[in-house]
């Protein structure tokens, strides 16, 4: 359903504060119209930028409380929610922090950005039980021409990362209440984000981890999901990624190629 002009002037000038308020507003005899939209939109904005605050905190920490709200008060002004649900807003946050000037000096930001909406949708991913340790076990002990044609089915919670810095590192490190001193974000890291049972787990993946749980994600065998990851990080090693997949606990299912 198209919105109303009246709709479309409240939304505009709901999240700008250069423009007026939309005619036809009705107040108490004696207030201003201007006043009681200008504590309306105030309060919006306040919500929106709550809402990143609470889904980012990392983020918030790495540049500080003002930088933040402002950078997120920018960002809700050009990117609206779409849906009722703030648990979920800010998708697009970490491809607005990447394109806004202010934030140039940590390059690192955006991908730590990304990483928390990672986590955030991983958490309210379906609920799906990891394979048993037993199948777990069987799979590791499969010859290998049989290993390297099973398919795996991983858990819908899981997501993979390829970033040139170290963000899943950051991430760990601002977990606590302190703040660590001399964190280098310089170093790429492939990470695994999932849930297989009640706990957001953030792994890092050896070199071309990510493209190879991307390509299994995609329905390919394990020949050729390490196939396509030794194509594009020379240094991957088909073992090591296989083993910290087992370890994260993501596969649900198993089928022969």
């Amino acid at each position: 359903m198209n919105a109303s002009p009246f709709q479309a002037g409240f939304g505009a000038a709901l999240l700008d504060a250069d423009l007026p308020p939309p005619d036809g507003l009705r107040v108490p005899a004696g207030d201003s119209p201007a006043r009681r939209f200008a504590v309306y939109r105030n309060n919006v904005l306040v919500s929106l930028v709550d809402a990143l605050a609470a889904r980012f905190p990392v983020t918030e920490r790495l540049v500080g409380t003002d930088f933040f709200r402002a950078m997120a008060q920018a960002f809700a002004a050009a990117a609206p929610p779409r849906s009722p649900l703030l648990t979920v807003y800010g998708d697009a946050f970490a491809d607005f922090i990447a394109a806004f000037p202010p934030a140039a000096g940590a390059p690192y930001l955006a991908d730590v950005a990304r990483l928390e909406a990672v986590c955030t949708r991983a958490y309210h991913a379906a609920d799906v039980a990891p394979l048993p340790e037993a199948a777990m076990r069987a799979l590791a002990a499969r010859d290998g021409e049989k290993l390297l044609a099973t398919r795996l089915t991983l858990h819908p919670s899981v997501e993979v990362l390829h970033s040139p810095f170290a963000v899943a590192t950051i991430w760990a490190a601002h977990q606590g209440d302190d703040v660590p001193c001399g964190l280098d974000p310089e170093g790429p890291e492939d990470v695994l984000v999932a849930r297989p049972e009640s706990d957001v787990e953030v792994t890092r993946l050896p070199p071309g981890g990510a493209i190879f749980v991307g390509a299994l994600g995609d329905g390919v065998t394990l020949a050729e999901a390490a196939q396509t990851a030794c194509v594009a990080e020379p240094g991957f090693d088909p073992t090591e990624n296989l083993v910290a997949l087992i370890g994260a606990r993501v596969i649900i299912a198993v089928s022969d190629g």
